[in-house]
């Protein structure tokens, strides 16, 4: 890292207020460095430069500035592979295949916005002869941008991508739990050449003035959040006396709908990374399993099987299977849930649970555990745990799995597994979800839209549509002269 505590940075400066906070390694629990904790301050000088330069620059006008930018970052981000990868390993506590993954998915992104700056920018029609309409995708203004600590990195550029490619200049509130990592970020932004200063600002925060700040500045007309429902509809009741341009991709309970005619060579290993990946620490987990009768034991059995199996330890361990949580206050929390819905009833499986002993014990660790349920009201079920926890359902019919996977405030995503042609795409018309794999799992691509029903999340993520977050749209009639035919007149 360029500097020895994390700074924020602000207007292209490394910006230092003094109030430095320790940074921690969840597979230890050790100190790792130190950040300044940014807030209010930081917020409100990050807006003004944001805002100056939105007005000042040619940033929002230059579409080739703009391709230039987006493509020199992805190549930047590339340069920094190997630092950023380490950084999310001991910092965010990845595994090695998971922090490369997450890594993996930036470059692309940013390719793919830079490419859309050429080509998306309204269009226009001839209505009748000599009428012309056409409309403008202009940029809002300055993007507020509020990423989360689990994926921290991709989740930030995956706002961050389409609001630069749109013309807004962004303030970007980063997590305490990341703050080596978003340095790291910041000095990748200082790297780029032809970027104009003011475009790219980036604070971190371990409280909220900073982020209350941008929801309710009239000066950051949108805002681009990824985290919990419950803060989403916090943002929103904030934003309200702005009529706040909200793009959200919120909690999720991803059902997986295993069929009787599934091919469980297949459908077992992705179930278990389905529930371990970033030790279950993803909006798509895999936490609901819905299982057709015929079949119930042999999942059942054999996943259990499986994650009895995984190795929980550290990054560092290459023979490690799933990391730690992001700390032990997390790991107390899906404990606790863990143990409610085992006093309500639910069956246990694979008990798993924190690691307290040995070697592991003062890292926020915690073994994949899984439960059989039957009652789809339980805590357990209707609330997202984000840990490597799942429950098992039993079905009979494709009716009773859709309205069980449906019994959800959520929709982020689903999945289902079957060999049989039609079933899959019957199924899923009935399905309340922004995304649903067929005999998959887990797969995004840059070009297609992806975000939540219901009340996880509003508007979409990746693809064209990511853009209508960061533009309004402008429409201008102009009529040529040509008037009833006569084009002397």
């Amino acid at each position: 890292m360029k500097n020895k505590i994390a700074l924020n940075f602000i207007n292209n400066e490394w910006v230092d207020n003094k109030n430095y906070k320790d940074s921690f390694s969840p597979a230890t629990g050790e100190v790792i460095g130190q950040y300044a904790d940014g807030g209010k301050d930081e917020a409100i000088a990050a807006v003004a430069v944001a805002k100056e330069t939105f007005k000042k620059s040619d940033w929002r006008t230059n579409r080739h500035l703009r391709y230039k930018v987006l493509n020199q970052l992805a190549d930047q981000f590339e340069a920094y592979q190997e630092r950023l990868v380490d950084a999310l390993m001991l910092e965010n506590g990845k595994i090695k295949m998971e922090a490369e993954f997450e890594f993996s998915l930036v470059a692309p992104k940013f390719r793919y916005y830079a490419a859309l700056t050429l080509s998306e920018n309204g269009r226009a029609l001839e209505t009748k002869p000599g009428s012309f309409s056409m409309v403008l995708a202009e940029p809002l203004g300055v993007a507020g941008i509020i990423a989360p600590w689990n994926s921290p990195i991709i989740l930030m550029v995956r706002s961050l991508a389409p609001a630069l490619a749109a013309g807004c200049t962004t303030v970007i509130k980063m997590p305490a739990q990341t703050a080596q990592v978003n340095a790291l970020i910041s000095e990748v932004f200082e790297s780029v050449k032809d970027i104009p200063k003011g475009v790219l600002n980036l604070f971190t925060e371990s409280g909220s003035d900073g982020a209350a700040f941008l929801v309710e500045s009239p000066d950051v007309p949108t805002i681009s959040y990824t985290g919990s429902t419950r803060t989403g509809q916090i943002l929103m009741r904030n934003g309200a006396l702005q009529l706040k341009r909200f793009g959200f991709e919120l909690g999720g309970k991803t059902p997986m709908l295993v069929f009787d005619d599934a091919n469980l060579d297949i459908t077992l290993p992705t179930l278990e990374k389905a529930i371990t990946v970033f030790a279950g620490q993803f909006c798509m987990t895999g936490s609901r399993i819905l299982v057709q009768r015929g079949i119930a034991d042999k999942v059942k059995a054999g996943l259990a099987e499986r994650l009895k199996k995984v190795k929980v330890g550290p990054a560092s361990d290459p023979t490690s299977d799933m990391g730690p949580m992001i700390d032990k206050a997390n790991v107390e929390r899906v404990d606790k849930t863990v143990e409610e819905a085992i006093t309500e009833g639910a069956k246990v499986l694979v008990r798993g649970g924190k690691l307290s002993e040995g070697k592991l014990a003062d890292g926020a660790f915690y073994a994949p555990t899984l439960l059989e349920v039957s009652d789809n009201s339980m805590k357990i079920i209707q609330e997202e745990t984000f840990g490597p926890v799942a429950t098992i359902q039993v079905f009979d019919t494709p009716e009773e799995a859709i309205t069980l996977a449906n019994d959800s405030i959520y929709g982020l995503a689903a999945s289902i597994w079957s060999q049989n042609v039609d079933l899959p795409l019957r199924v899923i018309r009935e399905l309340e979800a922004g995304t649903v794999w067929i005999n998959n799992w887990a797969q995004v691509n840059d070009e297609f839209e992806e975000g939540g029903y219901k009340l996880s999340g509003l508007g979409r993520l990746n693809g064209l549509s990511a853009m209508h977050d960061f533009v309004e749209y402008k429409h201008i009639f102009h009529n040529s002269g040509i008037l009833n035919g006569d084009a002397t007149n």
